[in-house]
């Protein structure tokens, strides 16, 4: 049986990612094409379409692909979470840590005097 940390090494994460990218930015799209009551994009008008769809089909078939997409989102997500559980090492919270030592410069020299000016005697 494979650990998680094997799966972690797996091409799996990699493709989970991308997986995971256009998801959202395919929810955005979906987001942003939908009609609201505040007014927002309202791209989504039957309008353009001839007689396709109608108004009120459209929204319901971008407001299921929004709850599938985001689902989707969701899912690989928490995948993405529990394959990379662990894989930081034990103790590395950022509030645990003690504070790193600031390494200063070393304050510069004096400036040497400049030396008495010569003046020719003539």
């Amino acid at each position: 049986m494979l650990s998680l940390s094997a799966l972690s090494m797996t091409p799996l994460v990699p493709v989970l990612r991308v997986l995971h990218l256009f998801v959202t930015l395919a929810m955005i799209g979906v987001v942003l094409i939908q009609r609201s009551e505040g007014g927002g994009l309202g791209i989504g008008t039957s309008q353009g379409m001839g007689a396709f769809m109608t108004g009120r089909g459209t929204a319901n078939l971008l407001t299921r692909t929004t709850a599938i997409l985001g689902t989707l989102f969701f899912g690989i997500s928490l995948a993405l979470a529990l394959l990379n559980r662990g894989t930081s090492g034990v103790g590395r919270d950022t509030l645990t840590l003690p504070p790193q030592p600031v390494h200063s410069a070393p304050a510069p020299a004096a400036p040497a005097k400049p030396a008495v000016p010569v003046v020719p005697v003539h």
